[in-house]
């Protein structure tokens, strides 16, 4: 094989990626409770593309090209045949070295390419370590309700912030 070969065999597998991840991935956030940390409550950015089991095959080959990432299992037991399969990169060095980068490069073509962008965001504010304040973690909030199906953090809808650490819930 030669080099434009093996370069155009590269490409192919780019636009494969950025396919799947059009149409089977996402870019999510969400906000948990967690009393062992300061505030209460973590940030959690994941990038995940999702398959049935018979295409398995096919996260391999995405987790082997990014070299990051975990395949979780989603075990079924409703009336589908198959379980489904989630390649998961949850790293924030991993995210801002390789996943945010590689679809910045290599433009996504549906509405995901907006979520990105709101995705690169929160992944800058954990890196910079702004989310580990009341008002860091609040701005992540308003950045998650602009992204996906546009669900307003429960911590935000209250008046009080159900984020809290372990020593201001006791008073």
């Amino acid at each position: 094989m030669t080099s434009a070969d093996n370069q155009q065999e590269r490409l192919k597998m780019i636009g494969w990626i950025v396919g799947i991840a059009d149409g089977e991935g996402c870019f999510t956030v969400s906000i948990n409770r967690n009393p062992t940390t300061k505030l209460g409550c973590q940030v959690l950015p994941e990038f995940v593309v999702t398959q049935g089991e018979k295409s398995l095959k096919a996260l391999e080959k995405i987790q082997k090209f990014f070299k990051c990432g975990r395949i979780f299992v989603n075990r079924r037991y409703d009336n589908h045949k198959e379980n489904i399969y989630r390649f998961c990169v949850r790293s924030i060095g991993d995210l801002r070295t390789k996943i945010i980068p590689f679809f910045k490069e290599n433009k996504l073509q549906t509405a995901k390419r907006k979520d990105l962008t709101y995705f690169s965001q929160i992944v800058e504010i954990m890196f910079e370590g702004k989310h580990l304040s009341k008002k860091g973690i609040t701005r992540v909030g308003r950045i998650i309700e602009k992204m996906n199906t546009k669900k307003t953090p429960s911590f935000l809808k209250s008046s009080e912030t159900t984020c809290q650490s372990p020593a201001d819930s006791a008073g």
